[in-house]
């Protein structure tokens, strides 16, 4: 070792002795001369294999004019030169003496305003031998912090992508050697790392945050709301690599930041939000972490926690299937958070936005599952963040915020949730969004189990059922929510609905009368109820529908939702409506009396029409309507077809002609009651319309096939002239039903009717039928024919 000692102590004289000359030839203006005078000292230092103590020796006596060279007009020879002074600080054994002159140097070459090494390659080699010289000179760089940061702040926001990627590395490093001394000045280096993590290299945004986490790590914790809005953003950056670095510094903040405890409730949001990423591993990454930090807390308050570990270790009631638990110490910090996180999700929801709307509804459902029964308290500005949420356009915004309504209902005693629920659907946060608290409840009915939903059952159903809920709003959206109130309700208390089915089949009653879509609905409520179909639901609560119906209809008009309410009972009970002619006829005789609302008139005459049309299966089924008809003859359809002045009272004579006609072709009146309609309907072959008209003639016919025979020749003759008129009629439609119901006059002549004694009415009859021979519509002549056969 001595002989190895002593070989060094002359080796390095020696060594220096022949670089005296190319030492001398770097002050030559040739810069050939003064490249090939660095590339021959290169050759015989570094490149030579000398020993640490000798390179040591030769190190220093070299320092300065390479140094000197890093200044060199030649691009060549400022890389020589770096290169050189690289290779020595990572061979030498004590590189720390070289810190005086290197510091200085570098600070005045790469920390300047402007930039005074014009070649990226050349920057990013120099600030490469600054890491170098942090990892092997560590705390003695401590003198130095003011070059470093001074450095460090023109690198990091350096042109070249990789020049910054290496700053951030030796930020890194710098901060993790000086600690006690970094944090001094490490406010300095916040800005320019900002500028950085939102550069368009992917690489240069991770190196950025892992930076930032150590300079927020190791600084004073002033900085940290400096930098969270930043972070915030790089959680929707379109690299997965760059939203793990997101997850990793959060999480070693969480875990190791000295001030953590007063910014936990600005760091959780940011760590959760990794737990719905789309990439697996930064999932994986971000639950870890957040593992860690719960268990961390747990253990430092395990004196604060101590009943809740000993006790609360079991899952609530009815926990969410599938899903894991978070530990203690992880609930904990939400729900001791939860109030300033609550506000934060609130206004979040409504950026503008997308990707950040959809986070935070994502991390809403995780802030819940947390919660559990502590979000109670915050139930008012989580409602208000929900209905928001529930207008926005974008469907990923609407499904998360429902699953996080679905966790408060599995979670929140339902009679302190649906108290403030059902007060809201009634009185609606938003005129224009009316349906934001059904979609909210529909959503927190199917997160409650069967028997905490039981005893509120009648409160919810009553709700419903108001005419100011399911009566106030026609919008599709609105009417869709209703409807998927109800069939959760169907859903999850099953029979149990029995004790609600009237107010559930008011509300799919008033629904179906302003929409076409909840029949089946009906179909599953009738299911449910153990029926066999929809029918038997409305024998089991008719009674109770016209009642209801019966309560409001002196104020009906025709936008009166009861009257399609109406409409939607008598048309989809089928027969069921025959076994309650009783209660229904009184309802009717007051909507129809002529001083009620015209165009609601019209429209009943015509839902009765279609009715009577197959009155054995409606009606009639039971034939009650027999017994009622004749009230209902002279109550209703008479008073109505009597003449009054007006085209609205023309169109109402025209819909009660055609219940007339449907009537008749029902069978559902008796002969003595068609007898008196003989002579309304004689007038109504004057009418002006040519559908009043149209269906007299029709009615007439129907009228002769049912009792023509019976008719006195009298009356018979008071029938003919009114149908001749209508052979010159304008209609040729009319004046086809009218020969056809001449000939129908003429198969009802009986022996009663003496040829000798009616011979002029016969006469008559027989010659306006011998003008239409010559009749211009051939259809006409042929019909004409027919009748004198």
């Amino acid at each position: 070792m001595a002989t190895m000692a002593a070989g060094d102590e002359h080796a390095a004289p020696e060594v220096l002795r022949g670089l005296a000359r190319h030492l001398n030839c770097l002050n030559e203006d040739n810069k050939a001369t003064r490249k090939r005078a660095l590339e021959l000292i290169k050759r015989d230092t570094v490149d030579r294999g000398l020993s640490s103590s000798v390179l040591q020796e030769v190190f220093s006596a070299l320092l300065k004019p390479l140094l000197k060279c890093l200044s060199d007009p030649m691009e060549r020879c400022r890389e020589t030169a770096i290169t050189m002074i690289t290779e020595f600080i990572r061979c030498v054994p004590k590189p720390e003496e070289s810190l005086p002159y290197l510091m200085p140097c570098l600070a005045h070459r790469l920390g300047e305003k402007e930039l005074l090494e014009p070649a990226e390659e050349l920057r990013l080699a120099a600030v490469e031998m600054l890491t170098l010289a942090v990892e092997v000179c560590g705390k003695h760089l401590a003198p130095y912090l003011t070059e470093m940061m001074h450095i460090l702040q023109r690198t990091v926001v350096d042109p070249f992508p990789d020049v910054r990627r290496e700053s951030c590395k030796c930020t890194i490093d710098f901060a993790k050697c000086v600690p006690e001394h970094f944090h001094m000045q490490a406010e300095s280096l916040v800005k320019p790392l900002m500028q950085t993590i939102s550069h368009q290299h992917h690489r240069v945004r991770v190196s950025a945050i892992q930076a930032t986490g150590a300079v927020i790590q190791h600084g004073t914790g002033k900085n940290v709301d400096d930098v969270l809005s930043h972070l915030a953003q790089r959680l929707f950056d379109d690299s997965p690599q760059v939203r793990k670095a997101v997850a990793a510094v959060v999480g070693d903040w969480l875990l190791h930041m000295r001030d953590r405890y007063s910014y936990f409730h600005k760091l959780i949001p940011l760590l959760l939000s990794g737990i719905n990423d789309e990439i697996p591993e930064i999932r994986l990454l971000s639950a870890d972490l957040w593992k860690q930090v719960g268990a961390q807390w747990e253990k430092e308050n395990e004196e604060e926690i101590k009943d809740k570990m000993d006790f609360l270790l079991t899952p609530p009631p009815f926990y969410p299937p599938g899903v894991e638990r978070p530990g203690l110490g992880c609930r904990e910090l939400v729900l001791r958070n939860l109030g300033r996180l609550v506000p934060a999700v609130a206004h979040d929801m409504t950026d503008w936005l997308v990707p950040t709307r959809v986070r935070t509804s994502q991390l809403l459902s995780v802030l819940l599952l947390h919660a559990e029964d502590h979000s109670t308290q915050h139930l008012q500005p989580l409602l208000a963040a929900l209905y928001s949420a529930c207008t926005d356009t974008e469907r990923d915004v609407v499904s998360n915020c429902l699953a996080a309504a679905q966790l408060l209902g599995t979670f929140v005693p339902p009679v302190v949730l649906l108290k403030l629920l059902l007060d809201h659907v009634t009185a609606p946060y938003s005129s224009s969004h009316p349906w934001t608290p059904l979609m909210v409840l529909a959503a927190v009915l199917g997160g409650c189990s069967r028997a905490l939903l039981q005893p509120h059952l009648e409160n919810i159903g009553n709700t419903l059922s108001l005419p100011e809920v399911c009566q106030e709003y026609q919008q599709v959206v609105y009417l869709e929510q209703l409807l998927c109130c109800v069939d959760v309700l169907l859903r999850q208390c099953e029979s149990d609905t029995g004790s609600v089915s009237l107010q559930l089949l008011q509300v799919l009653v008033a629904v179906q009368s302003l929409s076409t879509e909840p029949r089946l609905s009906a179909k599953l409520l009738s299911t449910v109820q153990g029926l066999d179909s929809p029918m038997e639901l409305y024998r089991q609560h008719m009674g109770q529908l016209l009642d209801w119906l019966s309560g409001s209809v002196n104020t009906w008009s025709s936008f009166s939702p009861q009257r399609l309410q109406l409409h939607v009972i008598v048309t989809q009970s089928g027969p069921v409506i025959g076994e309650f002619v009783c209660q229904l006829m009184p309802l009717l005789s007051s909507c129809l009396q002529p001083d009620r609302d015209p165009e609601m008139r019209m429209n009943i005459f015509t839902m009765l029409a279609k009715l009577l049309l197959d009155a054995t299966n409606t009606l009639d089924s039971k034939g009650h309507f027999r017994d009622e008809s004749e009230k209902f003859l002279s109550d209703v359809l008479l008073p109505n077809l009597v003449w009054r002045a007006g085209r609205t009272a023309a169109a109402i004579r025209t819909s009660a002609l055609s219940c007339l006609l449907a009537l008749l072709h029902g069978g559902a009146v008796t002969p003595g009651q068609v007898r008196a309609l003989t002579p309304c309907v004689l007038s109504a072959l004057e009418e002006d319309s040519e559908m009043s008209r149209l269906f007299a003639c029709r009615s007439l016919s129907a009228l002769l096939r049912l009792i023509g025979t019976n008719l006195h020749p009298e009356a018979l003759n008071k029938i003919y002239p009114m149908l001749l008129k209508r052979l010159d009629d304008s209609s040729e439609e009319v004046r086809g039903v009218a020969l056809r119901a001449v000939g129908l006059w003429l198969s009802c002549l009986t022996e009663d009717y003496n040829p000798e004694v009616w011979a002029s009415h016969l006469q008559v009859l027989f010659q306006q039928l011998l003008l239409h021979l010559d009749d211009p519509d051939g259809s006409v002549q042929d019909q004409v024919a027919v009748c004198k056969n």
